[in-house]
């Protein structure tokens, strides 16, 4: 019999972790915003109407970022209909998830959420059926000061010192035909290096993360990575990667060897990145935000009524293998962690998700709470 043997040796660390790998994600879907985080009649709402019993949890998941709006959200998104009095904010049909949004909470109300989380925000910006200019007024409404409409505009709404947000997601997986507003590599490329061009010329302290192809399994992947980096490199610090991984087969060993794939994926992006910084002959190093990452399959195909508000979707309802493949997949990020800086377990609450909630009622922890709770403290 062979014996396995391991040798510790201190001197011959890999990298700093970048404790923005333990992030996570809350979209515009299903229960994660309303009856989630959100939920001003419940009874433990505080005076904004966030969920203290959800807060505490996050709390003891130790989350130092969380991405938000979306998601294939944020591609139909006007982030304006999201801030301002409630009484006049519209609600309309979301056409990503087929459901209807109130508008009740947006981008103020989640920088507040994310201070009483002991987070930070990840915002992402619409670059799908919008462009550079609003990603830009976004930026100027969240960071500027004062004296300028976006900022004053802020001041209005009750916001006197600005959020400042230093993490932007340039659009969403806008290599999928699904994304509202899908676009070709150098259509997005051209869109995505104009608008980080405009956010940083508005807040030169910010961080941009370009899309990266929406699944290592598109016919895009590879090219789209090329292609775009080519337009955007020495404007953007960070390129998105996203995977998922179900058990449908039943087949638990060859599930539980699925982080190998995103090992592979992980290296795969890591080359693409490095041909164009050789190409361009830069001295920027783009490194990675793995800012979708989950098991995701219990759920899929579940009936909801469409046109309906925060409805049950994606409540995925995890066992003891789901949460063993979560602890791997955030250890092979770990393993990386010299050049994957950002990680969103995706999502928080509710949505495929480690914390659930009753509407009105009870909120627990699922088994993949447990790993990523030990692993970020």
């Amino acid at each position: 019999m062979k014996k396995a043997k391991m040798s510790l040796v201190s001197e011959f660390t890999g990298a700093k972790i970048d404790e923005r790998i333990y992030g996570s994600f809350i979209e515009h879907l299903g229960r994660a915003v309303y009856g989630g985080i959100y939920e001003p009649d419940h009874p433990t709402a505080d005076e904004d109407g966030f969920r203290k019993d959800v807060i505490d949890k996050v709390k003891k998941l130790n989350v130092p970022i969380v991405r938000y709006p979306g998601g294939n959200f944020v591609s139909g998104y006007n982030w304006e209909d999201g801030v301002g009095p409630k009484e006049l904010r519209p609600k309309k049909l979301e056409l990503a998830w087929g459901v209807t949004e109130p508008n009740l909470f947006g981008t103020n109300e989640f920088a507040t959420w994310c201070k009483k989380a002991n987070s930070q925000p990840m915002m992402a910006v619409n670059l799908g059926l919008r462009g550079p200019e609003e990603a830009r007024n976004l930026v100027e409404y969240c960071n500027h000061k004062g004296g300028s409409y976006w900022s004053d505009l802020r001041r209005s709404h009750g916001y006197e010192d600005p959020h400042n947000i230093k993490l932007w997601c340039l659009g969403n997986e806008m290599d999928g035909d699904w994304q509202i507003g899908h676009k070709t590599a150098y259509e997005y490329g051209r869109c995505a290096a104009e608008a980080s061009k405009v956010m940083k010329w508005t807040d030169n302290s910010i961080e941009t993360v370009l899309c990266g192809s929406a699944s290592r399994d598109m016919h895009t992947f590879g090219d789209w990575e090329a292609t775009t980096l080519d337009l955007a490199y020495d404007k953007v610090d960070y390129l998105s990667l996203h995977i998922y991984f179900g058990n449908h087969e039943n087949d638990t060993p060859s599930f539980l060897a699925k982080n190998m794939k995103m090992d592979e994926f992980i290296r795969s992006v890591i080359c693409i990145c490095d041909y164009i910084k050789a190409k361009k002959r830069s001295k920027h190093t783009v490194n990675l935000s793995f800012d979708e990452w989950n098991v995701w399959y219990h759920s899929n195909g579940a009936p909801f009524e469409k046109w309906s508000t925060a409805p049950h979707q994606l409540e995925d309802i995890y066992n003891f293998e789901d949460a063993l493949l979560v602890a791997l997949m955030l250890m092979t990020l770990l393993k990386h962690a010299d050049r994957v800086k950002i990680g969103c377990l995706a999502q928080l609450v509710n949505v495929i998700a480690p914390i659930m909630t009753e509407n009105g009622g009870a909120c627990w922890e699922q088994t993949i709470f447990y790993p990523f709770m030990h692993l970020s403290n």
